[in-house]
């Protein structure tokens, strides 16, 4: 049964991309155990409103685990100390009476703070503009089974697909690298006809794109692995290195 708990909050606080950030202590009692994490902070947020306060910026949107919006990284975990889910799937009941929660944005140079817990992750965006899509004339909708793919190579397309590009693999990296999102986006289409039309050039043009935006290379700490809300698989960074390295070849 839920039970309600008193907790601390220190919160990282900064005004903009360019100003100097802090954290922030705040107190708050009776928070039932089967809050949601996002709901607590709307209950922080009320507080500080009432008090005439300025609120926490955070960002969220689907509240279900699906948009990867919840970008909050907390007690040194992304998206927190439960494993497999999201910010906005983690409750309360993960935490004890009286403890003591840090909350920080993401941490990459990719990924500017706009303002507190808010981050641009815009790069993303770029780097899926970059080649993470099939632009070459594939007809009409095909019939189901027209196009014959192997039920091992269809389900690998489908794990690298679950990614939702929230950053947490470049906030778990002590080196900022978006290799298991940039690998788990070239591999859901590198697996399937459809996507080797233009293998070649997309490899190269989103790597070359995740370079240009600053994100760091790759160690094979497995750090981002562990950390995925989607248990995304580093075996997607080695498909996608072949890929270059193929595409590299061919030039």
């Amino acid at each position: 049964m839920d039970k309600n708990i008193n907790i601390t909050l220190k919160v990282w606080r900064q005004k903009g991309p360019k100003e100097k950030g802090a954290f922030e202590t705040f107190q708050l009692k009776d928070i039932s155990q089967g809050t949601s994490f996002l709901e607590m902070l709307d209950i922080l947020n009320e507080q500080l409103i009432n008090e005439g306060k300025e609120p926490v910026v955070f960002d969220h949107d689907c509240r279900e685990g699906i948009c990867g919006m919840c970008s909050l990284y907390i007690d040194g975990h992304p998206h927190g100390p439960d494993t497999s889910i999201t910010t906005c799937q983690l409750h309360m009941r993960k935490f004890d009476d009286g403890a003591t929660i840090t909350i920080e944005p993401w941490r990459s140079a990719g990924f500017p703070v706009i303002r507190d817990l808010m981050v641009d992750r815009y790069a993303y965006d770029k780097i899926m503009q970059a080649g993470g899509f099939v632009s070459v004339n594939t007809g009409g909708i095909p019939d189901a089974n027209a196009i014959p793919i192997p039920k091992k190579d269809a389900d690998l397309a489908m794990d690298a697909a679950a990614c939702i590009g929230c950053g947490a693999c470049a906030a778990a990296c002590k080196n900022g690298s978006a290799m298991l999102f940039v690998s788990a986006k070239v591999s859901q289409l590198a697996l399937l006809p459809q996507g080797k039309v233009e293998a070649a050039r997309r490899a190269k043009a989103m790597v070359a794109k995740m370079d240009e935006l600053g994100f760091g290379n790759c160690t094979n700490t497995r750090a981002c692995e562990a950390e995925c809300p989607k248990d995304v698989s580093i075996s997607n960074i080695a498909r996608l290195n072949r890929e270059f390295i193929k595409a590299k070849l061919q030039d």
